[in-house]
């Protein structure tokens, strides 16, 4: 009974984990979803995640992982960024996610690859949109993963559950 509380709480933490993740991108989110289903599946029960789980948890994994890369390359190229404003703005959502939380990873971004462009040679007009296409590729692919994530935690309790 207590060995089985332990590993709940340590399912329950990392889910929420998973969902910080969202808002300190140094925290590998998905990974640590996977973390609670492992605990569940090898500290409590096995025969509750059979084989078409862990595929549906690997498709919907691949998803989450095509989802940030889709939605970055899209804003960026659409807004015309060059490959130092994504490095730069890849590097300032994880320094973003230190200073002043939840609103640095809005504003560090967004200030970081508007500098690194005007060092690029980029006029005002263009910068303001690369730092704005960070953001929105940022919160976008946030909310994506929000979502898939959410729902492969409910397909985890209807798994285990039914």
């Amino acid at each position: 009974m207590v060995t089985s509380i332990v590993l709940w709480t340590l399912i329950i933490i990392c889910f929420a984990l998973a969902f910080i993740a969202l808002i300190k991108p140094i925290i590998p989110g998905v990974p640590v979803l996977w973390v609670g289903f492992l605990i569940y599946y090898f500290g409590i029960n096995k025969s509750n995640l059979n084989m078409s789980f862990w595929i549906i948890m690997l498709i919907f994994t691949a998803v989450i992982f095509l989802a940030d890369i889709l939605a970055n390359k899209y804003f960026l190229k659409k807004y015309g960024s060059t490959k130092t404003g994504e490095r730069v703005g890849c590097l300032a959502v994880i320094v973003g996610s230190f200073v002043f939380p939840p609103f640095g990873l809005i504003i560090v971004p967004f200030i970081s690859v508007f500098i690194a462009e005007k060092l690029q040679g980029k006029n005002t007009k263009e910068s303001i949109k690369s730092a704005w296409a960070t953001v929105v590729s940022f919160i976008s692919s946030s909310l994506a993963k929000a979502v898939l994530q959410v729902i492969m935690v409910i397909i985890f309790f209807v798994y285990i559950i039914f």
